[in-house]
């Protein structure tokens, strides 16, 4: 599970990297996911190798992840609302505007990390 850690971060990152780079990183916290993913990417795979690491950096890391992935989300539902029109014109806005679940995905891996490190390693 460290491992598809791992991995989950790293394409999620390089997701996140595209789409953000489309949006010219306007905000500078649009960096803390691309950031983040190679940290838990890292930290999967020290985890798939270390029992210690698994139960210190990988939690460590996942749980820094699922935070951003929160904070994202609180992003993207306020950058729908500062759109000419906000919730009011939601049908329009939740479409084209920064997508409302998205970051909900990065949340998701570093959950995968957190129950990796909680769960324990077959023999």
């Amino acid at each position: 599970m460290s491992a598809l850690t791992a991995i989950a971060a790293l394409i999620t990152a390089g997701e996140i990297f595209l789409e953000h780079d489309r949006a010219s990183f306007s905000n500078r916290m649009m960096w803390a996911p691309v950031v983040l993913g190679p940290v838990g990417a890292a930290a999967g795979v020290a985890g798939y190798y270390s029992r210690r690491a698994a139960k210190t950096a990988l939690p460590l890391a996942s749980l820094a992840i699922v935070a951003n992935g929160l904070q994202g989300t609180y992003l993207h539902v306020r950058g729908i609302a500062q759109r000419p029109g906000g919730w009011g014109m939601a049908r329009y806005n939740v479409e084209m505007g920064p997508p409302l679940l998205a970051p909900l995905l990065m949340s998701m891996v570093g959950g995968m990390g957190l129950l990796a490190a909680v769960l324990r390693r077959e023999s």
